[in-house]
């Protein structure tokens, strides 16, 4: 009987499967995630209230009595209308095609970025197996992957880096590389310790500082993440792409928009682009940033 390397070998000698194989699967992750990124942040929240009553004692009969609600629970339904979808309602991007963005029960409209997500999670995942070849390791990278996606549109939401999905990402990219993956192991443990001191170095010289909170623990968490899985080589990099993309969003963002300095913007996009980026082409980057600042 084969074993899964073969299989991988002889689906990927015959591309016209390999492909569309792979991008059904993708659309498939990308529908899960748009679940992961709409109830997790919420989730969080009800355990939080439950903590809290809990911290300050209160009696058992005022406390709130949270209705069950997690990934799998309640199952896919239309938040206007409640009606529940249908199996032929729920196929990642086609059904918002078929449907021309509407509720097939009520015609409410369904939020585009359901259909973006699941088509960015397409491209990408396809873009990382071009870019790095069709093998196993590269496969095992989609984790990664997947996971920046929603880490990265989570935030944008909510200015939240949720623990359950960096912990388990740092974890997940020491013992990928453990495993020969992408970089030695003494490399990745490094990165993730690098990786997590390096902005709280940051955190706190800007808070003795100024007196301000610059970032929150979720972006140090999410870059030892990083650098769990690429290695601390490939830390500057991603915190000069990083930087120099947050301060030109920053900038445009004040001065087109008016917004106001004090107004937080999200990290974690812009690391998780960096991350993306460096994954594919980090080498280059290397050599492309040390010819730029004369090394």
């Amino acid at each position: 009987m084969p074993d899964f390397s073969q299989l991988l070998s002889q689906l990927v000698a015959q591309p016209w499967l390999f492909y569309p194989t792979l991008a059904i699967f993708s659309l498939c992750v990308g529908s899960f995630l748009n679940v992961v990124i709409l109830r997790l942040p919420r989730m969080m929240e009800q355990q939080w209230r439950c903590d809290c009553e809990e911290l300050l004692e209160v009696p058992e009969g005022q406390r709130t009595d949270p209705k069950r609600f997690d990934l799998s629970f309640p199952g896919s339904h239309c938040p206007k209308c409640d009606h529940a979808l249908r199996v032929r309602d729920n196929i990642p991007l086609f059904s918002y095609l078929f449907l021309k963005g509407r509720c097939a029960h009520c015609s409410a409209p369904i939020p585009v970025r359901y259909p973006i997500v699941e088509g960015m999670t397409l491209v990408l995942s396809l873009v990382t197996v071009v870019t790095l070849g069709p093998t196993l390791t590269t496969l095992a990278t989609l984790l990664l992957v997947w996971s920046l996606i929603a880490l990265a549109v989570i935030d944008l939401d909510t200015q939240l880096l949720p623990d359950s999905i960096t912990l388990p990402l740092i974890w997940a990219g020491l013992l990928f590389n453990y495993f020969a993956g992408l970089v030695p192991f003494d490399t990745a443990f490094w990165g993730a310790v690098a990786g997590y001191l390096s902005l709280w170095g940051v955190y706190h010289l800007f808070r003795i500082l100024t007196g301000k909170h610059g970032m929150g623990y979720g972006d140090f968490k999410l870059l030892a993440a990083l650098g769990a899985w690429l290695g601390w080589t490939m830390l500057p990099a991603i915190i000069l792409l990083s930087s120099l993309v947050g301060a030109v969003v920053g900038i445009s963002l004040i001065l087109f928009r008016g917004q106001g300095r004090d107004v937080p913007i999200p990290f974690g996009p812009y690391l998780a682009a960096a991350g993306l980026l460096t994954l594919w082409w980090g080498t280059e980057l290397q050599i492309f940033w040390y010819r730029l600042l004369g090394f």
